[in-house]
């Protein structure tokens, strides 16, 4: 396979004063090695994975009564522990350097709300704010294991409501107020918070949204919601009904004004946050992941493959429903500036996060893949409007980042600059594979895989392969795994949701090529993966073609079992005002088959006006093709848009 194109190369200076140069080197002067680049580093961190995680529990300067062992071992990788005899606090971890004079006044958090709002806090406010809440969880009780939810756009409330809660041990989780009643009751219903935090209201595309008439439907059905705080953000004149204690945030802060803040130090293996699967074909997984495991991790991420320092601002597009936002905030315990941005990306026009990069000087900028496309199609041209100088790293994730998008980003938003498309997901908090500082990017491609984290591609036969597309997998066990499934008490749910197709092998459920370089390309997620005629083809395969053409916006592809086989139908989004022809069709399939091959071309292709997503952006083929072949959609609260499923049933064209 010819090699993808190199995109950007980092400068000699740029590797020179990178943090994982600074790690290698204390590698090698630790164990005597002569580590040359990061293909050596991550070999010798899979092979030995305990003097990795040792020696980068050391150089992040972990704050724990840390105990000698690393990695307790089992002969099920589902059962593995680390760093038992360990014991951390989350939220001291995160706050460590927000609570010193020489730093109290700067900047810890910058918000934009829109073009509506923007504040500031300091390390002083920040730090202050959550002692308080601290402050008034432990005046209700809230004690280690249990569970504190919010109901909440992206707000720095939100933030320091995590902090308190995991400063006392509790558990967090959190779902954005577009949820429905129904997505909120089958998430939080099932982990019984004590207490339920709130946004009364929130804005997207300049228009306030209200909540309240939701929490007076959802307050009645959580008879575990001890006491209900509620932050005004945004406007509305709707009244609560239901009688639950409650508080407003400004009120809860006058009372508890605390300034000192303790924090309990739990086991590394004890649970930090409750994160939910997709939930679009069934009420979603509740899965718990420890604060050991999160932190590390998240450290390893920040530090060496982002390569975060003090001085940068970093911001992430995402809401507080999105695992995004859970791997977005532990970067304040790299001493970084978070920037937090809550509503529409394109309200009141495409330029807002861009102006908001600019005007703040932010210098790690990260959103999904669909947001990159969406500025492409609109053929935007950033870099004459935005000089984006402090921008150094650009990330992508939520689907796949095609070579366009890659070619797009360093054409029209700025050519010096680090684009890490990175693929991991809710399951394990945090990154398979990503990017690093000191490698370059090439086109289509994800950098490299995750330091410590054993990634293989196999083929139908269990085989590790190089150059053939096949099954992301895990092969050895690490820290971020989840600790175990909420209700799930002999670890069935968790078993099948990852280990049964390969004994003991965590099986990720994505579709991938490892190239002889070391980078990844995805194509999809396996379980949509298309099986015409027995020929496995990825989904992102025929994405990449479809939306190549002016006449296509977007487009969702299902394989529909029809006469003892999979045909491909092909649904597309057109370009405003077009309507959908034979001859249309056929360039759709011509162009389809002349730049991938005669399988790929689908048997249908239809219009529709709206493709279904889920709130973190991600096209839902399971959903669609379930609908295709009559079958039910048991939640359909996880979708953004569940009405335009609606065009995809009894389609006589299908029939």
């Amino acid at each position: 396979m010819k090699a993808n194109p190199v995109l950007w190369s980092p400068s000699k200076t740029l590797i020179d004063q990178a943090n994982i140069t600074t790690f290698l080197q204390a590698v090698n002067q630790q164990f005597g090695l002569s580590l040359g680049d990061y293909a050596s580093l991550y070999q010798w961190s899979i092979d030995y994975p305990e003097d990795f995680w040792s020696s980068f529990w050391d150089y992040a300067d972990i704050i724990a009564d840390r105990g000698k062992e690393i990695l307790s071992p089992s002969d099920k990788m589902i059962n593995a522990r680390w760093f038992s005899d360990s014991k951390l606090n989350f939220a001291e971890n995160l706050l460590r350097q927000r609570n010193q004079t020489k730093t109290a006044d700067q900047t810890a958090i910058v918000f934009w709300g829109e073009n509506r709002i923007k504040r500031r806090i300091s390390n002083t406010e920040l730090y202050q704010q959550v002692a308080s809440v601290s402050r008034f969880l432990k005046q209700y009780n809230v004690q280690s294991g249990d569970v504190v939810a919010g109901f909440m756009a992206n707000v720095p409330e939100t933030l320091i409501f995590m902090l308190a809660t995991t400063s006392i041990g509790a558990i967090w989780t959190s779902c954005s107020p577009d949820f429905g009643v129904q997505g909120v009751l089958d998430r939080f219903g099932q982990v019984k918070p004590k207490i339920l935090i709130s946004v009364d209201a929130y804005y997207y595309n300049g228009k306030a949204h209200d909540c309240i008439h939701k929490l007076n439907e959802i307050l009645p059905q959580l008879n575990s919601v001890q006491y209900h705080v509620t932050i005004s953000y945004a406007e509305t004149s709707t009244h609560y009904t239901h009688k639950t204690r409650r508080i407003e945030y400004q009120e809860l802060l006058n009372i508890f004004t605390e300034t000192k803040l303790s924090f309990k130090r739990l086991p590394f293996n004890a649970p930090l946050y409750i994160m939910y699967s997709s939930g679009t074909t069934g009420v979603p997984k509740c899965i718990v992941h420890g604060i050991g495991g999160t932190l590390i991790q998240h450290l390893k991420e920040h530090l060496l493959h982002v390569d975060i320092k003090p001085e940068d601002k970093v911001f992430y597009f995402t809401t507080c429903g999105w695992m995004m936002w859970n791997w977005l905030v532990s970067s304040l315990a790299t001493g970084a500036t978070l920037m937090l941005y809550d509503g529409s990306p394109f309200y009141p026009d495409a330029n807002i996060l861009f102006n908001f990069v600019e005007q703040e000087k932010i210098s790690i900028f990260g959103t999904s893949a669909k947001y990159i496309d969406v500025l492409n199609n609109q053929s935007l041209d950033i870099k004459k409007t935005h000089p984006l100088k402090a921008l150094r790293n650009l990330l992508s994730t939520g689907s796949v980042l095609s070579p366009e998008s890659f070619d797009y980003i360093y054409q029209n938003i700025k050519a010096d600059l680090c684009v890490s498309s990175i693929s991991g997901g809710t399951d394990i908090i945090s990154c398979f594979a990503l990017g690093c500082p000191t490698v370059p990017v090439r086109r289509g491609e994800l950098q490299c895989k995750g330091l410590a984290m054993q990634v293989e591609v196999w083929n139908e036969k269990g085989q590790k392969v190089i150059n053939q597309k096949g099954e992301l997998v895990c092969t050895r066990p690490f820290p971020s795994m989840p600790i175990y499934f909420w209700n799930d008490p002999d670890k069935q749910k968790y078993h099948s949701a990852y280990f049964e197709d390969y004994p003991n092998v965590w099986c990720h459920g994505d579709y991938v090529l490892e190239t002889e370089q070391g980078g990844l390309i995805f194509y999809g997620r396996s379980d949509t993966v298309l099986n015409p005629g027995g020929v496995r083809i990825g989904t992102a395969e025929i994405y990449r073609q479809v939306e190549k053409l002016a006449e296509v916006d977007e487009s969702i592809v299902i394989g529909q079992i029809w006469e003892d086989d999979v045909r491909i139908v092909l649904f597309v989004k057109l370009a405003a005002g077009l309507v959908l022809d034979n001859t249309l069709i056929n360039k759709i399939k011509k162009h389809i088959r002349e730049n991938t091959t005669p399988r790929h071309v689908p048997a249908v292709v239809l219009q529709v006006n709206d493709i279904p997503r889920t709130k973190s952006g991600k096209i839902v083929e399971l959903a669609v093709r379930s609908v295709v072949h009559g079958e039910p959609i048991k939640n359909k609260e996880a979708l953004a848009n569940p009405e335009a499923l609606n065009e995809y049933s009894n389609r006589p064209e299908l029939g």
